[in-house]
């Protein structure tokens, strides 16, 4: 067996019966594919027969598992997200069914490599970044811990687009990730649901009728969600729109019958494309039939689930929705689908008669919301004219809540500015319901992502709603799974750590902690070094293959990879790679930690400045990497179409993590955890989840910089002066002057005015206050790298510091103090059994 096909244990063992029967099921998928038009198989016809063959394990669990919940009648969770980020999935199935050496062993037989095939997958990019891959890590947590859970969201035609970079600049192209079809979704159109919009409201003695709407019809697509080795599979089910038969017939007479069959399309536009924004929202009409179509459909199965009776009876049983609260938990991934309230209020009200209150204490006890940011470009505000036309009756639902809302008025009598600023609607020029005061109000606990963040929510942004009702907040640190990120991208550190550990860390990850005897234990530092080393061979080789670059492996790969926002301070790098390539220029005889300095990730297609971030990138290195002074010392690489799948391949191969956000504008950050996990030391302000990392590994085992919160807030209060650091540093001084004199644009010198424009007057972010302590920073991690040991040393550290940045821990805090559910490690049987 050649090196890269040794067994590895945490992928499975390969038994000679579970060998065979994998090829007899790979041959008859791959005959059956064929036999319909083709003789003669491609690559892509092999990758169909393999997918296929690992989801026929899937499906007698599945169903399993979905019976067991019809019979047991747990307390279900519903995780409603307008993001599912999920990447691939062939091979996360795999380690989950511990298929993943078997499966290797059948195609190595069959003469076919199982890398390459993997590789044909497409991604299923449904999010843009942080709060979408969370949606996806907590969906593997969830069923890993035996929850009855169910990720509700839109299954988008066009996911997020794919980043070419042609001359320097982000160019977008539409992401047709369903061309060749989809095998991990099975449609259900038995479920098709009814959702309405526009119409008007009727109010009647016996109650309220909303009538002459539209309708679109929701489609249902589930894909399973098998949990960590224990047979438990969970379902994800995304909603298509579809337009009815009837739909624009009735007046086909006025446009004619063919332009009504045209029209369906405006309709089925609803679930056409994700909005491609991280941490801004963009006030359209179609964004918010997207997040009241999802909404709709979900309760709507949500409320039929509940009612639906055990034991096959066709009668109805449960009619009385004032238990809904004990079998079902609502929790709200951002307010993205905040119009669950209202739309759980007119169900309860309109549709089953219930009395106004009785109704808002069902939905405050079954809903709760978990805030993704505090910057205010990014709260949803959406104006009222929008809502009176698209949602009549919802637009009046949230008027009546907002009127007992407001009632704490008896609280403060005469504070009519605190009335003012905690109203749901927010009076100016034109008035705006707030979705995060309407999600605050409506549910029984509001959550921040990390320590810091939640914090931040209580002392500031939502400061009112906190003093009203303290114990409606809470925290819940984010994790991310250790089956994608250690297990499936990682599998030669998961390896060594299962040497000396044993396998259990994977579903437990606190017993990381056990490597800290290992410490110094020369042949463990050696493995994981080695480990690193190969994990950085082998990605150079990639980014040889993809995009015909050549890294020095001995180099430092220095990795910031995230969306570009002003925020993440992508601006603050560039100015260390310019001050480090001046300082080369300057000495150039002087020994120089070599490095490799990669930045990747997306701009939104309308941030401006966030595509002059990348164009100033790519430029910067245009000149170092041609630099003959320079040499291997010093490249600069952008990472093109950062998603996923890159993310699986980059960050195992990563030295050192650049988590370098304003302190208080990252909410947590869930890519420092990977990095961590993955045997990265992290460069960062204490922000996020940064703040816990440090706690946990020890802060002298990261490299801390800059300003805390109450540093930014003191610095808000005196006024920012960015000058005053411009006229006192001489290093950056020259590195801005630089970039604004064109030395990195040669062919036209004023590219990056906007840019430097934007640092020396009116930068948020505070990019020049932190620079010298980055700097300063910056070079204590060049001399510690040259000290391979002490340098694994503190590796060793931060990777037995992981425990608490699974997911699978921060699911477990959701579980019980927020759903009111208990998880659990018992797998239930198999379908076999």
């Amino acid at each position: 067996l050649s090196e890269k096909r040794k067994q590895i244990s945490v992928r499975g063992l390969a038994g000679v019966e579970n060998v065979a029967d994998l090829k007899t099921n790979f041959n008859r998928h791959l005959h059956f594919t064929l036999v319909k038009d083709r003789n003669v198989a491609t690559r892509r016809d092999y990758y169909f027969a393999l997918a296929h063959t690992v989801r026929d394990h899937l499906v007698g669990r599945w169903i399993r598992t979905q019976q067991h919940y019809y019979e047991k009648d747990p307390k279900r969770v519903y995780y409603l997200s307008l993001e599912f980020y999920m990447g691939r999935t062939l091979q996360n199935t795999m380690v989950n069914l511990a298929l993943e050496n078997a499966c290797d062993e059948a195609l190595y037989q069959l003469g076919l490599d199982m890398e390459e095939l993997q590789d044909i997958e497409e991604d299923a990019g449904l999010g843009n970044g942080g709060l979408g891959r969370l949606a996806a890590c907590f969906l593997d947590s969830m069923a890993s811990l035996g929850l009855a859970a169910y990720g509700y969201g839109i299954r988008y035609e066009f996911g997020i687009f794919n980043q070419k970079i042609v001359k320097g600049w982000q160019v977008e192209e539409a992401d047709d990730w369903l061309r060749y079809g989809n095998p991990w979704e099975k449609a259900r159109p038995e479920y098709m649901r009814p959702v309405h919009f526009y119409g008007r409201v009727e109010h009647h003695p016996d109650g309220v009728k909303w009538v002459d709407t539209q309708v679109v019809l929701a489609l249902p697509y589930d894909t399973p969600v098998p949990g960590y080795r224990n047979n438990v599979v969970n379902t994800m089910r995304l909603w298509s729109a579809k337009a009815p038969c009837e739909f624009n017939l009735k007046d086909f007479n006025v446009g004619g019958y063919i332009q009504a069959v045209l029209d369906r399309n405006l309709a089925e536009n609803i679930s056409r494309v994700l909005y491609p924004n991280d941490n801004f929202f963009e006030g359209k009409e179609l964004r918010l039939k997207q997040e009241y179509f999802v909404v709709a459909a979900t309760l709507q199965d949500i409320i039929r689930r509940f009612k639906a009776s055990k034991f096959g009876s066709t009668e109805v049983v449960r009619m009385d929705l004032t238990k809904l609260p004990e079998k079902v938990a609502i929790q709200l991934n951002d307010t993205h689908p905040a119009m669950a309230i209202p739309e759980l209020m007119r169900i309860l009200v309109d549709d089953e008669k219930l009395s106004w209150e009785t109704a808002w204490d069902i939905c405050v006890r079954t809903c709760a919301y978990t805030n993704h940011t505090v910057l205010p470009e990014a709260l949803e505000r959406w104006p009222i004219d929008l809502f009176q036309n698209l949602l009549p009756r919802h637009l009046e639902i949230i008027y009546e809540i907002n009127r007992r809302h407001l009632e704490v008025r008896g609280l403060y009598p005469g504070d009519f500015d605190r009335l003012r600023r905690m109203s749901l609607i927010e009076e100016g020029d034109q008035k705006k319901i707030n979705m995060a005061h309407l999600c605050i109000v409506g549910s029984h606990a509001v959550n921040g992502v990390a320590r810091i963040h939640s914090d931040i929510l209580k002392a500031s942004v939502f400061k009112d709603f906190y003093e009203v009702d303290p114990q409606k907040f809470q925290n819940k640190t984010n994790g991310i799974t250790p089956r994608r990120w250690l297990v499936m991208s990682n599998p030669g550190l998961a390896e060594v750590i299962a040497e000396r550990i044993g396998e259990d860390f994977i579903r437990d990850l606190d017993q990381l902690k056990k490597l800290l005897k290992f410490v110094d234990d020369e042949a463990f530092l050696r493995d994981v070094a080695k480990i690193k080393q190969e994990n950085k061979m082998k990605f150079a080789a990639h980014l040889e293959e993809h995009y015909k670059v050549k890294i020095n492996p001995n180099s430092m790969f220095d990795l910031q990879v995230k969306r570009i926002h002003e925020y993440k301070r992508q601006l603050l790098n560039c100015l260390h790679i310019i001050t480090m390539y001046n300082r080369i220029k300057k000495e150039p005889n002087k020994f120089w930690t070599p490095r490799t300095i990669m930045i990747g990730g997306k701009a939104a297609p309308g941030y401006h400045t966030a595509k002059m971030i990348i164009k100033l990138i790519t430029s910067i290195g245009e000149v170092v990497n041609n630099d003959p002074v320079i040499g291997d010392r010093l490249k600069v690489i952008f990472l093109e179409n950062y998603r996923v799948t890159l993310a699986e391949k980059a960050i195992p191969a990563a030295d050192l993590s650049e988590q370098i956000s304003t302190a208080g504008t990252e909410a947590s950050g869930t890519g420092n955890m990977k990095f961590m996990l993955n045997g990265a030391l992290t460069i960062g302000t204490m922000d996020g989840a940064n703040v816990e990392m440090a706690e946990e590994a020890g802060e002298g085992n990261l490299f801390i910089f800059g300003m805390r919160v109450d540093d930014v807030e003191a610095m808000d209060k005196k006024g920012y002066n960015a000058n005053e650091y411009y006229n006192r540093i001489p290093e950056l001084k020259q590195a801005v002057d630089q970039v604004s004199g064109g030395y990195f644009s040669p062919n036209e010198p004023g590219l990056f005015k906007d840019i430097v424009n934007m640092l020396m007057n009116h930068d948020r972010f505070k990019v020049f206050a932190d620079y010298e302590e980055y700097i300063k920073c910056q070079e204590h991690v060049s001399e510690l790298y040259k000290n391979t040991k002490e340098w694994t040393k503190k590796v060793v550290h931060n990777i037995a510091a992981c425990g608490k940045f699974s997911s699978d821990r921060t699911i477990s805090q959701y579980a019980r103090e927020i759903w009111g559910m208990e998880p659990t490690l018992e797998k239930i049987p198999a379908p076999d059994d």
